[in-house]
């Protein structure tokens, strides 16, 4: 039997990763310990794609007992937008039982202090890590994601942004000193003398309302900020994506027991279908953090109604490109055509509305008008997604039939630029693919505006013509402002059209992406380094991650004692 690692065996093992994530914070440099490649798997106690892929084939149709209390019943029916049945199913839990016992743990959580927090949960994602192959399928399976995309974004990526919050966290909680000597001078008279400790301490337990696209990626900030800040954690998974947190309960479960920390700490939420429990939950008195991404709809009523809670949310946006003008016409295009193609156009930093003057854009490759910039990107879409091998690597399945009927709908909104088309995958053939469609649009009228200002998630993008550019500047004012936004993109060779897009973005907190024309994409952010999201406009109230997103789920407590 293995021996249980010590709290300084702990420590000493993950301290160096923690030194280069809080360097990697503060440099905002590239850096990751997660590999992105799927070979880079099979040492050191990691899986190898063989292994992950029986792993993950031998958690089907099996129920997942992770020895939670309060369990009363048991529930599943995930059913995958490739159209496989997962047949798993999870402990569905009695929240009156369930809640004491997750709060029972947090004192002993609580005076471990934040260097011992931070080295259990940077093990936690040591264990996650070494199973990326297992929870690349999960995530696949779950989210409609293309393999490739499942691996990267809801692994290591999704890995890197959970170290991400435990490096903030880290730095927020002992940025107060543990202990200070007071000494007052009174002059003839002895000092006044206090000694002083300053704790931090949690806020109750957090509750993680998990997204059915990005579950791990989205997930994991809000879970690994709570947890590492000494709060307990009850993870509630979209009812269509539970498997990947699932096994993230498991393994958080496991690591804390061996820690000698109650695993209790970190708990699992299902529901049975049309339960709805997240609103449930939300409004429970010892529920005091909320992580959310989702609607805006559930979004604005978890902010107005969980009052006892601090809510981080995560919404929707009308993400916005300008196009101005550009000195590698085919860079942009290739660009843009991979933004809106990337997993059906279901990520919230998707490209939807493209601004371009109606005069035309100056290019390399000489005047280009409205309607021949909408036709060369058109192409661009078909050239990338012509194979439908390839386009099956990128675009993964639709998610849901609500994105679906979106996409179908949105031929009858405008002039139709690039036309949706339906691609079989050959080893699913039950799963819903499309290739996006790009919908032209008189930015002057009414009916269009009505379609533009508002968010149509999925593979559906506008180009927009506009008056002139100082127009386009002013709508994408308006659309950040009243719509939110996730990112911002601009094409422009002119110094002061530039200047004038980022003082906008300056102005309404969006994040802006300047002449992209290579492999980074604005849909696409880098942990420690990229904020995704500003936390300034109404697309979401908070940043992945900053100080901010973990400073609040803290509170730093003094008792002052008389020297």
């Amino acid at each position: 039997m293995t021996a249980q690692p010590t709290p300084h065996e702990l420590i000493a093992k993950h301290r160096p990763t923690l030194d280069q994530a809080l360097e990697a914070i503060r440099t905002r440099a590239y850096w990751s310990p997660h590999p992105e490649h799927p070979k880079a798997y099979g040492e050191h106690g990691s899986l190898d794609a063989a292994a992950g892929k029986a792993a993950f084939d031998a958690v089907l149709g099996t129920r997942l007992d992770l020895g939670q209390p309060g369990t009363d019943d048991w529930v599943g029916g995930e059913v995958s937008p490739y159209g496989v049945e997962l047949g798993v199913t999870y402990p569905h839990a009695d929240v009156d039982a369930l809640l004491p016992a997750m709060k029972a743990g947090q004192r002993a959580w609580r005076d471990a202090g934040a260097e011992l927090r931070a080295a259990v949960c940077l093990e936690i994602l040591k264990r996650i890590s070494d199973r990326t192959h297992e929870f690349a399928h999960a995530v696949m399976l779950t989210s409609g994601q293309a393999f490739m995309m499942a691996f990267q974004a809801g692994g290591p990526h999704a890995q890197d942004r959970g170290m991400e919050a435990v490096a903030y966290a880290y730095a927020e909680q002992v940025r107060t000193p543990g202990t200070a000597e007071w000494s007052k001078p009174q002059g003839k008279r002895d000092p006044l003398a206090l000694t002083k400790t300053f704790t931090p301490v949690p806020r109750g337990i957090g509750l993680v309302i998990g997204c059915n696209t990005f579950p791990t990626w989205n997930g994991y900030p809000g879970l690994f900020a709570s947890l590492a800040t000494g709060n307990a954690v009850l993870v509630k998974p979209h009812p269509r994506a539970v498997l990947p947190l699932a096994l993230t309960v498991q393994v958080a479960r496991e690591v804390l027991a061996e820690a000698g920390f109650d695993p209790n700490l970190v708990a699992l939420a299902t529901e049975r279908p049309g339960e709805g429990i997240a609103k449930t939950l939300a409004t429970r008195p010892e529920i005091r953090i909320i992580d959310y991404t989702g609607s805006t709809a559930f979004g604005d009523w978890l902010e107005a109604n969980a009052r006892q809670a601090q809510v981080y949310t995560e919404k929707a946006g009308v993400n916005t490109v300008v196009v101005e003008s550009t000195d590698d016409y085919k860079g942009m295009l290739s660009n843009l055509a991979f933004s809106l193609s990337l997993y059906s156009g279901q990520m919230c930093t998707t490209p939807q509305n493209l601004l371009i003057p109606r005069e035309g854009v100056r290019t390399d490759e000489g005047h280009k008008t409205f309607d021949e910039v909408t036709a060369d990107l058109a192409r661009a879409v078909d050239g990338l997604l012509g194979d439908d091998a390839r386009a099956n690597a990128l675009l993964g399945a639709i998610v849901n039939p609500d994105v679906k009927a979106r996409l179908e709908a949105a031929s009858g909104l405008g002039d139709v630029a690039l036309a949706s088309r339906e691609i079989t995958n050959p080893e699913f053939p039950d799963a819903v693919v499309r290739t996006p469609v790009v919908v032209k649009l008189d930015g002057a009228k009414p009916d269009a505006e009505a379609a533009y200002m508002s968010e149509c998630f999925g593979p559906v993008s506008f180009a927009v013509a506009v008056a002139s550019v100082a127009d386009a500047v002013e709508l994408l004012r308006r659309t950040v402002r009243e719509k939110g936004a996730m990112t911002v993109g601009a094409y422009t060779t002119d110094p002061e059209v530039a200047r004038a897009i980022e003082e906008v973005c300056l102005e309404e907190a969006a994040q802006l992406s300047l002449n992209l024309t290579g492999g980074v994409y604005v849909n696409q952010t880098a942990a420690f380094s990229d904020f995704h999201g500003s936390g300034g406009n109404p697309a979401a109230n908070a940043a992945l991650t900053d100080g901010a997103f973990v400073a609040n789920r803290f509170r730093v407590v003094e008792v002052r004692r008389d020297a």
